[in-house]
This record gives C-alpha cells, structure tokens and sequence, in this order.
C-alpha cells in the first residue's frame, strides 16, 4: 500500500462489513474507518440502522457518523465534499481512509464525482408532488419504470424524494437520470481498491438477514422508533424513512397492521434493499470478491495478500 491508497469494503446488508472493518483496524492501526452508509449519518438511527456501539466506537472510530438530525437533509453531493475531507486528513496524518457501509452510490460519486445534472425546477416538482398527493408514490414509481427503468429498479416505489428527483430530471431534459449518472468522470488524487463481501449462495443471505432483524427488534428497534416520533417533526415522507425497517415500523405505529405482518414486511423490504445492492455491485466487475461465508480471519487474509501485491 502507499500513502494514497482507500480501501473501499462494500456489501449488501447483514453481509459483515462493520465487523470486518473493525479487525482490519483493530489488526493494523494504519487503517481508519469512513462510514458509507446513507442511515448512519443520523442521530438517534442506532438500532435499526446496526451502528456500531459506543465500545466498539471506541477501539475503532468511524468518521461521518451521528452528524446530522434526522429533520435535516443529507444527499450524495453533501457525503462526496465530506468524504474528500476525510479521506484528505487521513492521507495527512498518514493513515489509509478505510471506506465502509452498504450506501453504493456514496462509492459511485466517491469514483465518479457528480453528473451536471440540472438542479431543480420548483414548477416540476410541484406538478409532480401534486400527483403523488393524488396517486401515490407507487403510481410515481411505475410511471418511472416506463421512462428509466433502471432507475426505478435502484429505487424503493415508496421514496418519493429520489423517485420526484429522477422524473424531475426526465421531464426537464428528456434523458434519464442515470444516462447523465454515467457521463461523470473525475481524476482522483488517491487510488481506490474495492473489496465486496458476497454470498455464495442467496439462502445465506436471506438467513443473516432474518437473524440481524430477529437481534434488531430484541433490542429495541419499535422503541427507537417510537422514540423518533415524540422527539423530532417527522411525517411519512420524512428521508431517514427510507432507510429500511423504519418505515415499516411507523406505519405499525399508525396502526396499519400488526405484529407478525411489521416482522414480515420489515424482512420483506431488507431483502428488497439487499437485492438492490448487489444489482449495483455489479458496476465494480472488477473488484475482489470475498464470500461472507468464511471466518473474518480468512477474509482479513484475502485483503491483506492482495493489497501486498
């Protein structure tokens, strides 16, 4: 390794990335841990988002976590200027940024900057809330999948801020958001190396999956949530909804369905989020797979012989 390396460990949900990323620093103090996970940022999304605790927090920090409340915004072009920072005064002290979380288009505009997507029209999303109001975001979503499939497959049919953001785009351009997406390209002052937990089978994902949620809710999560809703202004369309679990909860909370129906959807919904990541891993076809079946020992080794060569 040199001075301007990053190592990028990425994977979908439940896959292992936190744990691996705390022995690689744990093992060599050289690394420091860069959170990429798009849930993270917020105060107070602990449980469901599987934060690291504050004792593991403490042998190994991780940067770009707890820095927002759950009322503020936060979007891929406010993660890419904090990133650049973090990454510039990790190199200064020496140390190589270690980048981790499950968040793939925070990876994507690490690499490939951000697009001169046009900014927005307050016209457009006007027309386009007002039919939301109307409709739904799930009729939003499907008029999506008509104009940018691949957008609406990255996309949840419920998160109306990034399905309003790709129609807003599509209507002010008549081109996809992700054809712009693809015409970034920026030369970068570090050299990345991407290292992507995968499973070999997809039942064994789907059984860390139901095992992560089953810990999640023992824990707390419903709490955490309800908890959310006293002390912040949230409502249904809120942006930390989106992160998975989150919004299943609230609607339990409204009252919408019960018990066994909350665990069903919730588990519904991160294996939905899982199969969107992977779908966006395979953009780094060249990066080194390791199988999230193996002991963390095993895959530390993997990481070190190939950075070695």
């Amino acid at each position: 390794m040199s001075e301007n390396d990053v190592i990028c460990l990425m994977g979908p949900t439940a896959s292992g990335k936190t744990d691996l990323a705390v022995e690689l620093v744990q093992r060599h103090p050289y690394f420091e841990i860069i959170s990429a996970d798009s849930a993270m940022v917020y105060r107070g999304l602990d449980i469901g988002t599987a934060k690291p605790s504050r004792e593991i927090l403490a042998r190994a920090p991780h940067r770009l976590i707890d820095i927002r409340d759950p009322t503020e915004p936060y979007s891929a072009g406010n993660f890419r200027q904090d990133v650049l920072r973090e990454i510039a005064d990790i190199h200064g002290q020496g140390k190589i940024p270690l980048l981790v979380g499950g968040t793939m288009l925070y990876f994507w505009v690490v690499q490939h900057g951000l697009a001169a997507i046009p900014s927005a029209d307050s016209a457009t999303r006007e027309d386009i809330s007002a039919k939301a109001a109307l409709e739904g975001w799930p009729a939003l979503h499907a008029e999506l999948q008509q104009v940018d499939p691949i957008a609406a497959q990255r996309i949840h049919p419920h998160d109306g801020q990034r399905i309003q953001r790709a129609l807003e785009v599509y209507r002010l351009t008549g081109k996809p958001i992700t054809q712009w997406q693809t015409q970034t390209s920026q030369e970068l002052p570090f050299r990345l190396h991407h290292f992507i937990l995968t499973p070999e089978h997809r039942e064994s994902l789907c059984q860390r999956i139901q095992q992560r949620l089953a810990t999640l809710f023992a824990r707390g999560f419903i709490d955490e949530v309800r908890i959310l809703r006293s002390r912040y202004d949230l409502h249904a369309d809120s942006p930390v909804l989106r992160a998975v679990g989150y919004r299943q909860i609230w609607e339990y909370l409204d009252g919408q369905y019960d018990l066994p129906t909350l665990h069903q959807r919730t588990y519904f919904a991160t294996c939905q989020l899982a199969k969107r990541q992977l779908t966006w891993l395979r953009r780094w076809p060249t990066a080194q797979r390791l199988p999230i079946e193996n002991p963390l020992s095993n895959l530390y080794r993997r990481i070190a012989d190939q950075l070695n060569k």
